[in-house]
């Protein structure tokens, strides 16, 4: 006797983990769903100075359709029906309408009637089909929102001496996923880090960033220069490049920007391949560390040899290095003019890491006037206080 019972608690539990992991439709704003009910007020307004034998209900044909915008056929059916009763009102209620019940069954009200019906079946097929492409819709988000949580995992807010956060905005909420990268990896070398930016959008984009930060996590821990795991990344991007058809190979290049903290040592040491400067904040005033000799981007490494350029800058307890995208940067406001990322920074010296990315969202978007042009990463690294050796 207790078998059925357990196996039909086990369906529900299967059902409402199906139900969980549904992806969710979002609800329409709410100015849409009070739409038909303004429609319907704006009618009602018009009834009383048009004259009586004005067939003013005939703009309730409309209202299935105004319906189909903002709510399921079932809803839709509902304010058919409800429609088909209010225009009958209106044609033949003497109290309501000045008409005698005689306009009930005219023919311009039967005319009426019937194409109220036609306009609410298809208002009905309207709003079937639109609710199975906002699921479609949810359901491409959800898969991008994965992978884009698979290719950026997240980042240990805490690597030995050094604390991390990190920042993510995808320029078009419909696409959140993109070519922008990041990653920090705690080595015997350091805490080293990666800031990059993919040429191009899209699942191709996505594509060469993963292999990008696949070549890094591997690289981080195996090369003992950070000259070195530049290396690693070129070959590792010009092997991926190889298999592509045409001439994509040349276009497919990731600017970047490398950095490594070492553990007891107060510096940071910074490679930059095409990449925008680093930032580091301190009580001091905030400073770009411009490349002494910039090296190209990753996959144009055949333009330089070998060669790339390790730049080694002071990096203290309590200083702050942002590692950032070119989004930020090329952020305008609505006259044009580029984000000034060190001015703007510079009154928050001082803030947290997790702060100073939140501060910093905040002003990009108050600075873009609520919207971004390009999607945007940025990483905050903070040596913590507390080694005697530094």
């Amino acid at each position: 006797m207790r078998r059925p019972c357990r196996r039909s608690e086990q369906a529900r539990a299967r059902a409402a983990r199906r139900k969980a992991e549904r992806p969710r439709v979002p609800a329409p704003p709410l100015w849409l769903r009070w739409l038909p009910v303004g429609y319907l007020a704006a009618v009602l307004a018009i009834e009383p100075v048009t004259p009586v034998d004005w067939p003013v209900s005939f703009l309730l044909i409309a209202l299935p359709l105004v319906a189909a915008y903002a709510y399921g056929p079932a809803a839709v059916a509902a304010v058919t029906v409800f429609a088909m009763v209010f225009e009958g009102v209106l044609a033949g209620t003497p109290c309501c309408a000045g008409r005698s019940v005689g306009y009930l069954w005219d023919r311009h009200y039967v005319a009426n009637y019937v194409c109220t019906t036609l306009v609410g079946v298809l208002g009905t097929i309207l709003a079937v089909h639109r609710m199975r492409r906002e699921r479609t819709l949810a359901t491409v988000r959800s898969v991008a929102e994965t992978a884009q949580r698979v290719l950026l995992r997240p980042v240990p807010r805490r690597l030995g001496q050094v604390s991390v956060e990190t920042l993510y905005l995808s320029a078009a909420a419909e696409a959140r996923i993109g070519g922008d990268l990041y990653e920090a990896v705690p080595t015997a070398f350091g805490v080293r880090l990666l800031v990059g930016d993919v040429r191009g959008k899209g699942l191709v984009a996505v594509e060469t960033a993963a292999t990008m930060l696949g070549a890094f996590r591997e690289a981080a821990h195996d090369e003992p220069d950070l000259r070195g795991v530049a290396r690693r990344m070129e070959r590792s991007m010009s092997r991926h490049a190889a298999q592509l058809p045409g001439g994509e190979a040349a276009e497919r290049f990731v600017t970047a920007v490398f950095a490594e903290i070492p553990e007891h040592e107060p510096v940071v040491r910074i490679v930059n391949c095409g990449h925008p400067p680093p930032l580091i904040i301190k009580e001091g005033g905030v400073a770009e560390l411009h490349a002494s000799d910039p090296s190209p981007p990753i996959n144009l490494g055949v333009l330089i040899g070998d060669g790339y350029q390790l730049d080694v800058e002071p990096f203290r307890p309590g200083d702050q290095l942002l590692l950032y995208t070119d989004g930020v940067t090329e952020t305008r406001d609505p006259d044009g003019v580029f984000y000034p990322l060190a001015d703007r920074v510079a009154p928050w010296v001082g803030l947290a890491p997790r702060e100073l990315l939140d501060r910093l969202h905040e002003d990009l978007l108050v600075y873009g006037g609520g919207h971004l042009d390009d999607d945007i990463a940025a990483l905050a690294a903070y040596r913590l206080p507390g080694d005697s050796r530094l």
